[in-house]
């Protein structure tokens, strides 16, 4: 690959993560709806050709911003996770980070669970931002406990429940710690 060659490949990847950015920006800013493809290629100064020659259309785009999400909740959930290796402590420390980080970026949030995508979770075709979030949750139990997959399920769809619920206002935050303790101690069995 010439030197010239690895330049525009550098440079679309540049551009790509610009468009990714500035999508999240926009959403984060004036929500989902606000982020129409004409609106995004004004704000990155580019033209919607531009755009289109990165994304097939804004359903490309969110799905680009949920993958680039789960990259950081991976991040989140591990930094979290070990910071407290002592379990029970572990999962609750995974779930408390995972509930701060849907109150922190709600639009975030919405891209990776709620906006409709192609994103496919427990598949072949699994992008491995999501395994890698997934496999924090797993992490939080022993390796001998024969389902501990099963169980990181369960948490993280309990998890993502009270994380929508209270999001949308529909359950008080006031008792979030409540929950979050009741959670755990229900599910942090870490044996077999």
């Amino acid at each position: 690959m010439s030197a010239s060659e690895k330049r525009r490949d550098r440079e679309r990847a540049q551009r790509h993560q610009l468009i990714i950015t500035a999508a999240r920006e926009l959403a984060e800013a004036e929500g989902w709806e606000a982020m129409t493809t004409r609106r995004l290629a004004e704000r990155v100064e580019y033209s919607q050709p531009v755009l289109y020659s990165h994304f097939s259309g804004k359903d490309a785009i969110v799905r680009a911003v949920a993958i680039d999400g789960f990259g950081e909740l991976a991040a989140d959930l591990r930094r979290a996770r070990l910071a407290s290796p002592e379990p029970p402590q572990t999962l609750r420390a995974v779930c408390r980070a995972y509930l701060e980080f849907a109150a922190q970026r709600p639009a975030l949030y919405q891209a990776m669970f709620v906006m409709p995508t192609d994103v496919k979770f427990a598949h072949a075709e699994t992008p491995p931002p999501l395994r890698a979030a997934f496999d924090e949750f797993v992490s939080c139990y022993r390796p001998d406990n024969t389902r501990r997959e099963l169980a990181a399920e369960v948490i993280w769809s309990a998890v993502h429940g009270i994380a929508t619920l209270s999001g949308s206002g529909r359950i008080p935050p006031d008792s979030q710690e409540e929950r979050l303790d009741f959670l755990v101690n229900q599910l942090a069995d870490t044996s077999g």
